[in-house]
């Protein structure tokens, strides 16, 4: 795991999904689009402190990582 975005979850208390799509350098929109879904319906499962574990493995699939390092 990069020590950016266990940084961006630590010091500026971003969402794992958060972290991973700066550090990926992925608008909303873009990962959004990649799941199928809106960018506001995306904006709330990054807000959100518990995801599905289905809702978890699309967004990793969309950010092109396994599902396990979504959840720490």
């Amino acid at each position: 795991m990069p020590n950016k975005v266990v940084n961006m979850v630590f010091d500026k208390d971003y969402s794992p999904a958060q972290a991973w799509r700066e550090y990926l350098h992925l608008s909303q929109v873009e990962v959004a689009n990649r799941i199928g879904i809106t960018q506001s319906a995306y904006s709330q499962y990054e807000k959100s402190k518990t995801v599905r574990k289905a809702t978890r493995i699309k967004i990793a699939d969309a950010l092109g990582i396994k599902p396990d390092l979504l959840d720490f």
